[in-house]
């Protein structure tokens, strides 16, 4: 039996040939992306890994003599530097992971991209910051990514142990944090709901190509005698031998890629092409399981031929879909409405609420299309004023189910894009670094914390530094209380642009680097008075020291000043956005993903889209050669096609877009407590753009109804 269905597979000529060709491109493109999740979820887990190694546990016991560890960050034009200060306490301390040696006092080492940037950059910038000998680079073991900075830095025992927040650690090996899982799993879920649902829908959608032709055929085979398990088996060989060679091409499209697509930031950094590795009991899943279920699919497909062989020709309208399929978007929706009263305080919590409540909203999206191209057809012919409406209307109500399942892929897409461009392009405006050029951009500031006395030259170090000025020096403010995190300062030492003090004080209070959270500078401003003696000024300990830098070259050269005078800062200087940084590169990272997914999944859908219309074409080629008989122009026939496509793709945008802002704005308001920014212009571009591109491919398949409807076609039918 299986000779004849491999037999079979391939006897239908040129038709079969394609049809087989398209499904095996669907599965190779569904198993490449399949593969590619769950390598990117491997390669995640390996950098969160390495990551929390960087902040390891403090050991207690053992016989080795501990390792005092501190981590800080520090910054150089926008990028984190991860620096790490160590000091052996004895011969027996463990050596950091990455390099042969606990560096000594006066040593470091720096990861490739660090040492690269150190090579190209002024030493007044960025080396001095460091000690004078460099021992090498750091391995990859210890890296996140080729792209981090890291440094490690050797010093006395005395020197790390005065850090902050310093740990005694005598064991590195498998010591490292609790990994954020939930970071992974939110991942996964994008991925896998942004971007598989379109292939699983090209892939359904391919696999209808030529289905009434092999329901005939096998309907044929069942009144000859052939029995229900014959011909189940026959279909299943067929999809399996396309999926088997789809699988294949997978996997080769996949290792073919794994190099480039390491390379693409998806979690804000690029990943080691290493750990974009698939597991031998995962790859056996994929290459068994993407045939096996393609051949389940064809099993579950032929149901009316093995009801009975003349179930093929008994074609009946079928029940019109009713409103109850929308009961998983209104369940998805209750789900993100429901965090606008309760928020789960951990992380996994509130994956484990908003990953389901968007993936029931896609789910029933999915769910819902048929009744909603049902209402939009109803609408139609209700309006409709000539015969290719009517005739278009008509149809896609009969049959709404039909109509949707060629623009269901459109939707996912279009849905997937306005959350994510909703979400980031909010986030991004809320919480992004201050626009350059601004005061904001240039305004150096750093908080002393338990830090030494500020040299008495400080000040005329900073103002001799090119392009640096005004730099100043906020007290810590004595009165404490009513959540007042703020200073003291001079009125006269307040620089205009950043505002002035109320007519007759001569002490203000402000903020440690003169500019209020997440506002800008302004010389209008009026800063609170304060009581305080201006003559108690100068005994008062420092708070913090700001400057006003002229460009980016100045930021780092004070920065550098500031590091020498304070070698044992926790917080470092900064300029506003500095401590978005991580922020920063992980929301470009999401929007890289996102990126991805809705050229990807618009291309699926476009892809989706042009089997749909020519498999819809092939399957009723008799009625419209029967029409073209009967005088209809043809017209008239293509512009029921466009029709029959146009309605629902057009419905199911608006749709899409409409519950892709709502989705938006319920998830911003209950995560992060913003509104939504509706986006802009850019945002309706790619969506006019994307719905056009599916136009275009609905147009390129009109010239097929010439050759497909023509008087032979009624006759041979």
């Amino acid at each position: 039996m299986i000779g004849l269905a491999l037999r079979l597979a391939v006897a239908g000529g040129r038709e079969a040939v394609v049809r087989l060709v398209a499904i095996a491109a669907a599965v190779a493109v569904g198993t490449g992306l399949l593969l590619t999740t769950l390598a990117g979820v491997h390669a995640a887990d390996a950098q969160l890994t390495r990551y929390a190694s960087m902040y390891p546990q403090e050991t207690a016991g053992g016989s080795a003599d501990p390792l005092l560890w501190a981590t800080r960050s520090d910054y150089f034009r926008g990028d984190q530097i991860i620096r790490v200060d160590v000091a052996a306490t004895g011969p027996d301390a463990p050596t950091p992971i990455g390099v042969p040696r606990v560096p000594g006092p006066g040593e470091y080492y720096a990861s490739p991209a660090l040492r690269k940037l150190l090579a190209t950059t002024p030493a007044d910038q960025l080396a001095d910051r460091y000690p004078d000998r460099d021992l090498g680079e750091i391995g990859p073991a210890a890296l996140t990514s080729p792209d981090t900075l890291l440094v490690l830095v050797g010093g006395t025992p005395d020197q790390v142990g005065r850090l902050d927040q310093v740990r005694k650690v005598t064991r590195l090996d498998g010591n490292s944090a609790p990994l954020p899982g939930a970071a992974v799993d939110l991942i996964l879920g994008v991925v896998a709901g942004g971007l598989l649902f379109p292939v699983l829908v090209f892939i359904g959608t391919a696999t209808r190509l030529g289905a009434a032709r092999r329901e005939q055929r096998f309907a044929a085979m069942r009144l000859v005698g052939a029995t229900p398990r014959q011909i189940s088996a026959v279909a299943a060989v067929e999809a399996a031998l396309a999926a088997a060679a789809g699988a294949a091409a997978g996997f080769a499209l996949f290792f073919a890629f794994r190099g480039r697509l390491a390379g693409i930031p998806f979690t804000g950094m690029p990943f080691f092409p290493g750990d974009m590795a698939i597991g031998a009991p995962e790859a056996l899943v994929v290459a068994l399981g993407v045939p096996a279920g393609a051949a389940a699919a064809a099993w579950v497909a032929l149901r009316r031929v093995r009801i009975s062989p003349l179930g093929v020709s008994r074609r009946v309208t079928p029940r019109p879909p009713r409103v109850y399929r929308l009961i998983p978007l209104v369940l998805g929706l209750a789900g993100l409405g429901f965090a606008l009263v309760y928020r789960p305080p951990t992380s996994d919590g509130q994956t484990a609420l908003f990953l389901p409540a968007l993936l029931l909203v896609m789910a029933g999206l999915i769910t819902g299309g048929p009744w909603l191209t049902m209402v939009g057809a109803r609408a139609m012919a209700a309006r409709a004023s000539r015969p290719a409406a009517l005739i278009a209307a008509r149809r896609l109500a009969d049959n709404p189910a039909a109509g949707f399942r060629a623009v269901s892929g459109v939707m996912l897409a279009l849905f997937v894009t306005t959350v994510a461009v909703g979400v980031m392009g909010t986030i991004a405006h809320e919480r992004g670094p201050a626009p350059r050029g601004s005061l904001e951009a240039g305004r150096l500031s750093m908080v002393l914390t338990d830090d030494p006395p500020v040299p008495g030259t400080l000040l005329a170090d900073l103002a001799a530094v090119p392009g640096v000025r005004n730099p100043v020096l906020v007290r810590e403010n004595p009165v404490r209380g009513d959540g007042r995190d703020s200073g003291v300062i001079a009125c006269a030492d307040i620089p205009p642009a950043y505002g002035r003090c109320a007519t007759g004080a001569s002490v203000a209070e402000v903020p440690p680097d003169l500019i209020p959270w997440r506002a800008s500078a302004s010389a209008d401003r009026v800063w609170p008075s304060s009581t305080m003696d201006p003559a108690a000024l100068a005994g008062l300990p420092a708070g913090s020291v700001a400057v006003e830098a002229e460009d980016a070259v100045a930021v780092e050269r004070a920065r550098t000043v500031l590091e020498d005078a304070f070698p044992a800062f926790f917080v470092a200087p900064n300029v506003p956005g500095d401590f978005e940084a991580d922020f920063a590169d992980t929301m470009r990272g999401w929007q890289r993903l996102a990126d991805l997914v809705v050229v990807a999944g618009l291309a699926l859908a476009g892809c989706s889209l042009a089997v749909a219309v020519a498999a819809g074409l092939s399957e009723r080629k008799r009625p419209f050669s029967l029409l073209r008989l009967s005088g209809a122009p043809l017209r008239l026939l293509r512009r029921v096609v466009a029709l029959e496509s146009t309605v629902p793709l057009l419905t199911v945008a608006v749709v899409a877009v409409g519950m892709g802002l709502v989705a938006a704005q319920l998830f911003l308001r209950a995560q992060m407590d913003y509104d939504l920014r509706v986006p802009g212009i850019g945002f309706a571009a790619v969506v006019a753009l994307g719905v056009l591109g599916c136009l275009a491919v609905v147009a390129a398949t009109l010239p097929l109804l010439e050759r497909i409807t023509g008087p032979e076609t009624a006759r041979s039918e």
